[in-house]
């Protein structure tokens, strides 16, 4: 018995390891995809691949978006606690820290209330855009801000800003601003 038993778990473990070895790479492509995609829909039109250049700090990711040598945004991958669980987000910042939009990557919120985040034009996503965290309160209405939150799902909306915060924090702490950014001399040819 002891025998079969080693053969079944061997069999197992060669089945489970070449099923791992034939998705890991089309898993981790969809997953880039994704991730460019992200960027894509938070940032103004760019021409490089900002996920070739991703930075990661205090377990957020910096993806820079330029247009030639300009840079023209910004992406900040964060993770933030939800109701349901964790809400994964993309923020993106133009040079000088106004939020140019976001994107909800993935999230485990209530369907039909908290899971409201991931349309663009609910009240808390539809409402940062444009802003600057600098200078604008973005809390929901309740706790003093300026930001509505989705009716019936203010931990949800209340996440989601705690997110772009961070995202903010990042930013500035690791962003150059149009300022301050370095000039790229272009190459002679």
């Amino acid at each position: 018995m002891v025998l079969v038993l080693s053969g079944i778990c061997l069999v197992c473990s060669a089945l489970l390891g070449t099923v791992y070895a034939v998705t890991k790479a089309p898993i981790e492509a969809s997953e880039l995809a994704k991730v460019n995609a992200a960027i894509a829909a938070v940032t103004p039109y760019f021409d490089n691949v900002p996920s070739e250049e991703v930075r990661t700090v205090d377990g957020a990711q910096i993806y820079t978006s330029r247009l030639g040598a300009e840079t023209v945004g910004y992406a900040i991958k964060v993770s933030t606690g939800g109701f349901g669980g964790t809400l994964q987000l993309m923020v993106g910042f133009t040079p000088d820290g106004t939020i140019y939009n976001t994107s909800v990557i993935s999230h485990s919120e209530t369907p039909g209330l908290g899971a409201k985040i991931v349309d663009e034009n609910c009240a808390p996503r539809a409402q940062v855009k444009g802003k600057n965290p600098a200078t604008a309160n973005l809390s929901v209405t309740k706790d003093g801000g300026e930001i509505d939150a989705i009716t019936a799902s203010t931990i949800t909306s209340r996440a989601f800003l705690k997110g772009v915060n961070a995202a903010y924090e990042v930013f500035k702490n690791n962003c150059p601003t149009a300022a301050e950014e370095p000039v790229i001399p272009e190459e002679n040819e």
